[in-house]
């Protein structure tokens, strides 16, 4: 069984991306990734982690004022079970990479590998940059969903910096080149990644 807590962020999630959801991709991705989270996998039993960024700027992020309705109730459901997250940063290849990204940034899975909630199939992580860091271009096989609750810049193949703001979301298909910077302020997001065979 799931944790209240987890179950109650779960839930928040779901109607978070699925009300800030902008296109068909988006929408047929999210609906099949929490059709899958109905199914409930084991704990995975690992200890939890925090890294300094963490201490430094998770509160900030999540503290605006922009943050109201299924935003702030989604926020408030991820700081509920923050501290049993396992931070970490990103390992492989820092292609454009700020050359202060290795202490500025945190990413940690909800739902996924490594997660509170051990599965392949799903993974419902965020991502915590400090102001001015740019994390490098990366791709991954799995298709992927972004749920922007902060300011930030986003990129894909290589195109031009975009700026969903809070709320914002947009669809990362699989192995597209993609990657995210924070301006004068931390950059929090949410994402959902469906496995091909899922």
């Amino acid at each position: 069984m799931r944790s209240p807590a987890l179950q109650t962020l779960v839930t928040a999630a779901e109607a978070a991306f699925t009300t800030h959801a902008a296109d068909a991709a988006s929408r047929r991705s999210i609906a099949r990734a929490f059709a899958a989270l109905e199914t409930v996998r084991p704990a995975s039993g690992r200890d939890a982690v925090r890294l300094p960024v963490c201490d430094l700027w998770l509160d900030k992020a999540l503290s605006s004022a922009e943050l109201t309705g299924d935003l702030r109730h989604l926020a408030d459901a991820f700081l509920a079970v923050e501290t049993e997250l396992c931070w970490q940063p990103r390992s492989g290849a820092t292609a454009n990479a700020s050359a202060d990204f290795a202490a500025g940034h945190a990413n940690a899975i909800l739902i996924g590998p490594g997660g509170i909630e051990r599965r392949s199939d799903v993974w419902l992580g965020v991502s915590l940059l400090a102001p001015g860091v740019r994390y490098p271009d990366h791709t991954h096989p799995p298709e992927e969903t972004y749920l922007v609750l902060t300011p930030g810049d986003f990129s894909q193949d290589d195109g031009p910096w975009f700026q969903p703001g809070p709320g914002g979301s947009f669809y990362n298909p699989p192995g597209i080149l993609h990657a995210m910077r924070a301006g004068r302020t931390p950059l929090f997001a949410f994402w959902l990644l469906l496995a091909k065979d899922n």
